[in-house]
């Protein structure tokens, strides 16, 4: 059952996929900080790479992330020798790290030839050992062909993420994302003939001129398409943060009370269909990896969302690409001239980043256990009477509960 409270709605959070969050990151970090994080990898590490694609062939007006026009065919060359360059510079300043996870996300991951993605799937399992490595591919449906079917087939992709966020074409429209239902069915079939066993989409609610039976109709026929992971997300409207929102009319946006119904809408109409529930705003079918870490507490929180990847440290690469390590966050340089002129130059790419304190560790444990088990361990925190205060208003409405110095 969910309720509304809207006092404790009140107050915006991020949606934590790390603790501190991107917002906290200062510039005084540079490719120092990234030589020391991976010359402190311990030889047999389990890590898990993420390479970004920061091109798409058509900018939607709602989209946050570090993105351009995949509008010249030269830029997208430069991009994948630069990124197969940066491949090799890491992998000469780690010794003896197993590679666990490789995904590519965006942008589109699709908006590069589908030969020159194979040609850096190749550059890493060359540079890295990546025996058994589950590989995972973020897709835009737009364009997406048999040819790249192919290419992920031979690449032995076995997740791959579409980015549906709607099939009603008036909120398509809405956000400049106009994209067929057939353009979903077409890729799902071809996934699926390429041997992709986890297909997820993601669904996004709060958008605008999408009342609730607009999100009812997307839900119920993208259930129809079978996936094996749905995401449903809130749009976050922030033209003061993401430029291109300002071309989305504001006064069509739901307000805060049908955000929390259609939230509710999504949670159960997909657990009426048999997908589990994972986390606040994913949901994968029982047989599902992602079920599966949940039901048995391994499920885990990073920057690519709720997961069932266990390792502790995540390499990004390319243009923006974040790098979480136990001490520190790392990220790249954001523009992909400044970041090319780096990687050319033969140095990594990092500018920006944190470092965690120890208590800052044990914030980020607490806040993941929350969002994965509902659970977390307060005791070792600091100031923990003050914590138990600010969740008096939570506990009185029974939306939570305490076991001595535990919150559950």
């Amino acid at each position: 059952m969910w309720t509304y409270h809207p006092e404790l709605l009140a107050t915006p959070v991020p949606r934590y996929t790390s603790y501190p969050t991107a917002a906290e990151f200062g510039d005084d970090f540079g490719p120092v900080d990234m030589e020391e994080a991976l010359a402190a990898i311990a030889p047999g590490t389990v890590v898990s790479l993420y390479l970004h694609i920061p091109y798409c062939r058509d900018i939607c007006w709602y989209c946050g992330c570090n993105t351009g026009a995949a509008n010249r065919a030269a830029r997208l060359a430069t991009y994948v020798e630069r990124l197969e360059r940066e491949i090799a510079l890491v992998a000469q300043r780690v010794t003896g790290v197993r590679v666990g996870r490789i995904a590519f996300g965006g942008g589109s991951p699709n908006a590069i030839p589908p030969a020159a993605f194979l040609r850096l799937v190749e550059s890493v399992r060359t540079a890295f050992d990546c025996t058994d490595a589950i590989l995972s591919v973020e897709v835009d449906p737009r364009g997406f062909d048999r040819d790249w079917a192919g290419a992920i087939g031979r690449a032995g992709v076995s997740r791959v993420s579409l980015g549906v966020q709607t099939l009603d074409p008036q909120v398509q429209a809405a956000i400049g994302r106009v994209q067929p239902s057939e353009d979903i069915r077409r890729t799902t079939s071809l996934l699926r003939e390429a041997g992709v066993g986890s297909i997820n989409f993601d669904l996004m609610y709060g958008l605008p001129r999408q009342p609730e039976q607009s999100l009812r109709a997307s839900i119920v026929e993208s259930i129809a398409m079978a996936p094996d992971r749905l995401a449903v997300f809130g749009y976050a409207h922030v033209p003061h943060l993401v430029p291109r929102q300002r071309r989305i009319v504001a006064d069509g946006l739901a307000g805060t009370a049908e955000r929390f119904a259609q939230a509710a809408l999504a949670h159960r109409l997909l657990v009426d269909a048999g997908y589990d529930r994972v986390g606040f705003d994913h949901f994968a079918r029982p047989a599902d990896a992602l079920a599966q870490a949940a039901a048995s507490g391994g499920l885990r929180r990073n920057f690519q969302g709720f997961t069932e990847d266990p390792a502790e440290i995540l390499i990004g690469l390319g243009a923006s690409a974040i790098s979480d390590f136990p001490d520190r966050i790392l990220q790249a340089e954001k523009n992909t001239g400044r970041y090319g002129m780096r990687i050319d130059a033969g140095a990594l790419a990092t500018c920006r980043g944190l470092r965690r304190s120890p208590e800052d560790r044990l914030r980020g444990r607490a806040i993941e256990t929350i969002l994965t088990r509902g659970t977390a361990d307060l005791t070792a925190l600091d100031g923990g009477a003050d914590i138990r205060i600010r969740l008096t208003p939570f506990e009185r409405y029974g939306l939570i509960a305490w076991e001595g110095a535990c919150s559950a």
